[in-house]
């Protein structure tokens, strides 16, 4: 599928949409370059499994987020800050999927991405415009 937005909120919309088909064990990997709009996309996520998106925030510096009270519990996840693969199979991401949704921002940073992953890319065009391409 691709989509083309030209606003946040219609970036937050795709993922609202997305979550309804989500579930525990779930994972989403957001590929985009830094100001894409993959933090949008995680808020709409958010609102979709019932979460307030306004709680969602940039993991960057906590690396991971989890987000209770909706229909599934939420991980947000940024790989941002990480340079070396064995931080990143550190954070034991595998076991902690199992019991949510999994969102992890900057996914290329993944040695291995997980089996049945939906793979979220994100292009900037021109101004606020995104092209979204969900796989």
């Amino acid at each position: 599928m691709q989509v083309t937005t030209s606003s946040e909120q219609e970036t937050a919309d795709v993922g609202r949409s997305l979550a309804a088909q989500l579930d525990s064990g779930a994972v989403v990997l957001l590929i985009g370059p830094l100001g894409a709009g993959k933090r949008a996309f995680v808020r709409g996520v958010a609102q979709g499994l019932g979460v307030n998106p306004d709680e969602v925030s940039s993991p960057t510096f906590t690396l991971i987020q989890e987000y209770r009270g909706g229909r599934v519990p939420l991980l947000h996840v940024d790989l941002y800050r990480l340079e070396d693969p064995r931080e990143v199979e550190d954070l034991g991401l595998e076991e902690l999927g199992e019991r949510a949704v999994l969102a992890i921002e900057w996914a290329e940073k993944l040695p291995r991405p997980p089996a049945g992953a939906v793979i979220v890319e994100i292009d900037q065009t021109d101004g606020d415009t995104r092209k979204i391409h969900v796989r």
